[in-house]
C-alpha cells in the first residue's frame, strides 16, 4: 500500500469531516446536556456516521443511480448549495448549530449530528467518488482513520473548547472554518458544474 497516497486520501476526509467545526458543536450544547450526555451523543453519533458512509462508499453510484436515477453532478451540485449555506449562516451568526432546552438527545444523534454534520453532503460525495481514485480498501481505510480523529476530537471539545476561550480564539476560528466549508461547497458546485459540462459535452 502506498503510505503517501493512503495519507492524502485521510487528510482529505478529514478536512471534508472537518473535526474543528464538531468542536464548536460540542461546545454549544455544554448548556443544555452533561458531559456523559455529551459523550453518548458523540459516540452513537459517530457509529451511525460510519454506517451510512460505508454503505455509501460500497453501494454509492448503485444507490444514485439505480435507486433515485441522479447522476453525480447533480448530488455534487446540492450538496455543495447546502454547504454553502451552512458555511454562510455559520459566518452570519457565529454558531453552527442552535438547539431549544427541550430538544432530546435522540433527536440530535442521527439529525443533525451524525448526518449532516459527520456524513455531510461534502464526505459522502468524497467517498462514492474517491475509490476510482484510491481504490475500495484505500478508501475505507482512510475513512476509518480520519473517522476515528474525529471521534477523539469530539471525546475531548470541551476541553478543546476551554482552550480556546481562554485564548479568545473561538469566535474568531468559527468565522474561519464556516468561511472554509461555505469556500468548500463553493468548489463542490464548480465541480459538479465542470463533470456536468464535460458529460453533456464529451
Amino acid at each position: 500500500m502506498d503510505i503517501k497516497l493512503f495519507f492524502s486520501a485521510c487528510l482529505t476526509l478529514l478536512a471534508l469531516i472537518n473535526p474543528i467545526q464538531k468542536v464548536f458543536v460540542v461546545v454549544s450544547l455544554q448548556e443544555n446536556y452533561t458531559r456523559p450526555e455529551l459523550r453518548r451523543i458523540v459516540d452513537k453519533a459517530s457509529v451511525t456516521a460510519i454506517g451510512v458512509l460505508l454503505l455509501f462508499l460500497l453501494m454509492g453510484e448503485a444507490i444514485l443511480g439505480y435507486v433515485f436515477n441522479l447522476k453525480i453532478y447533480a448530488f455534487q451540485i446540492t450538496c455543495g448549495v447546502v454547504l454553502f449555506y451552512n458555511g454562510f449562516v455559520g459566518l452570519q451568526k457565529g454558531a453552527f448549530l442552535t438547539l431549544d432546552k427541550n430538544t432530546r438527545i435522540e433527536e440530535l444523534i442521527t439529525v443533525p449530528i451524525a448526518i449532516p454534520m459527520i456524513a455531510g453532503p461534502a464526505t459522502i460525495t468524497a467517498v462514492v467518488t474517491m475509490p476510482a481514485v484510491y481504490g475500495r480498501w484505500m478508501t475505507i481505510g482512510a475513512l476509518l482513520l480520519a473517522l476515528a480523529i474525529n471521534w477523539v476530537i469530539m471525546r475531548n471539545a470541551d476541553r478543546i473548547g476551554r482552550f480556546l476561550e481562554r485564548q479568545n480564539m473561538m469566535m474568531p476560528l468559527i468565522r474561519i472554518t464556516a468561511l472554509i466549508v461555505a469556500a468548500i461547497g463553493l468548489q463542490m458546485i464548480l465541480n459538479g458544474i465542470e463533470t456536468f459540462i464535460v458529460t453533456v459535452h464529451p
